[in-house]
């Protein structure tokens, strides 16, 4: 199983700590993580890693679709795979409506739909075997649409690639989770319980079943959100995975449509998540948070004194041997943190 190591979307004064991911690679971390929302964006930053660096990976966790046509995605995926002798890796999300519509004035589409579009779109362009034509509900190629010249035509990217690309999809939905088994090389959900696989593996299955051909957890990746706090005072290591998933449980999403509290009862708390929307939603979100149970976050996270962490990660390694978790992708509270990550598990 392998470690990676996931960058924040930063602050009004946004650095990339290049220390610690050099510090990441030195230790023998697969893979580092930018992300975006609607302050920095995820590739200038994987570009300067990449940069920076000369053996670790860098993934996108994940670029918004809506923000950047198929076509840019898989160039710009080209560039930075030829010029880092193929570290990159394409990590791609729909985000939500209220990011799409509302920063990027763009329509938020059919998520699953889109998702497929947007992977088969990429993988035409990478694959340079005809010039780019493409029907589809969310994407034209060459569009004729209202406002069209007429004018456009089929085109084929004049790079050549010389690095083949991994294109995972975030996701916690059974429809998403299930998409990207189907159409992607991995998946990457928000957090994960590696003792209860099949609360995703029913529906990587199905995908496998969807895309024929043999596909399985062999060629498929796994690569969970993984917060790791170590720390001596076990309820202060808990409070900040509390405050997160207290926040997508209650808040990301309407009273009857919210993937993460569906995650949650899948997961086995179905009547916490429920009080847990139900006061955030009534504006109550400390009392929110602390409804989280204890149990559930040791499930997800990784949390507390450095003896009960090396506890912990006992089920994640059986996980890993299993192949039900490719990758953990970790954001880290320290170095020290880090450094227990790389003698456990590396």
């Amino acid at each position: 199983m392998e470690v990676g190591l996931i960058l924040g979307t930063g602050d009004a004064q946004y650095s990339i700590d290049l220390e610690m991911i050099k510090a990441a690679e030195a230790m023998g971390f697969h893979s580092v993580w930018t992300s975006e929302a609607w302050g920095a964006d995820a590739i200038s930053s994987a570009a300067w890693i990449l940069g920076n660096t000369t053996k670790i990976k860098v993934g996108t966790g994940i670029c918004q679709m809506q923000a950047r046509t198929p076509s840019l995605m898989a160039t710009t995926s080209i560039t930075l795979q030829e010029l880092s002798g193929g570290r990159f890796i394409l990590g791609l999300g729909p985000s939500g409506p209220q990011v799409i519509e509302g920063w990027h004035g763009r329509p938020y589409g059919k998520p699953l739909e889109l998702t497929q579009e947007y992977v088969s779109i990429v993988r035409k362009v990478i694959a340079r075997e005809e010039p780019l034509t493409h029907e589809g509900e969310h994407y034209q190629i060459p569009y004729k649409g209202p406002g069209a010249t007429g004018l456009g035509k089929p085109l084929k990217t004049i790079l050549r690639p010389r690095h083949g690309l991994k294109i995972y999809s975030a996701s916690v939905s059974p429809g998403g989770i299930r998409n990207a088994a189907e159409v992607c090389d991995g998946v990457i959900p928000v957090y994960m319980d590696p003792s209860n696989y099949d609360a995703i593996g029913t529906y990587i299955n199905q995908g496998f079943e969807k895309a024929g051909g043999g596909k399985s957890l062999e060629t498929f990746d796994v690569c969970p959100f993984v917060t790791v706090v170590q720390n001596d005072d076990i309820e202060q290591a808990r409070k900040p995975v509390k405050e997160n998933m207290g926040f997508y449980i209650g808040g990301m999403g309407a009273k009857k449509k919210n993937y993460y509290k569906e995650y949650a009862s899948r997961l086995g708390y179905a009547d916490q998540a429920e009080a847990i929307q139900d006061a955030f939603l009534g504006g109550r979100r400390a009392e929110a948070f602390s409804m989280v149970p204890d149990e559930l976050v040791d499930k997800v996270a990784l949390v507390g004194p450095q003896g009960h962490i090396r506890e912990q990660l006992s089920v994640w390694k059986e996980a890993g041997r299993k192949r039900q978790v490719s990758a953990m992708l970790c954001r880290v509270s320290s170095r020290e943190a880090m450094e227990t990550l790389a003698k456990e598990l590396l």
